[in-house]
């Protein structure tokens, strides 16, 4: 799984589907996305994204954006989960990326992405877990 976060809310997601992902018997990797290229995705069957809703509803630009333009290049017949943390707005960055991943080919995990306001609470941890598990499988 790789993630961008500026504030924490979006890593803390992220080890929460790892935690999904360990529960449903696999074994996760959760990874900064400056710390790899959309290579190490490529031959996975499933894998997770993350990244909080940044300016006017969007992916972060420095390194997240161009990061999924790579994962658009071979997304097709993937299952993805994508989940992220946002301050103001209604989710439209979200839907908008589950959107262009479906359209690159890719089958959204639990049919939409995860989302929290700010931090997230037990509700959101708890479907990050059955995100992480369903990843599992």
């Amino acid at each position: 799984m790789v993630y961008w976060s500026g504030t924490g809310n979006t890593a803390a997601m992220a080890e929460a589907v790892g935690e999904g992902i360990e529960a449903g018997g696999a074994a996760a990797k959760v990874v900064s996305v400056g710390e790899v290229s959309p290579e190490v995705l490529k031959e996975a069957e499933c894998f997770a994204l993350g990244c909080p809703s940044m300016g006017a509803e969007q992916l972060e630009e420095g390194e997240m954006e161009p990061f999924v333009s790579g994962v658009e290049g071979f997304a097709s017949g993937k299952k993805i989960g994508l989940f992220g943390s946002y301050g103001w707005g209604d989710g439209e960055w979200m839907r908008e990326w589950a959107s262009r991943m479906e359209g690159a080919g890719a089958q959204i995990a639990g049919g939409e992405g995860v989302i929290a306001n700010e931090a997230p609470d037990e509700e959101a941890l708890d479907a990050l877990r059955k995100l992480g598990m369903e990843l599992a499988q």
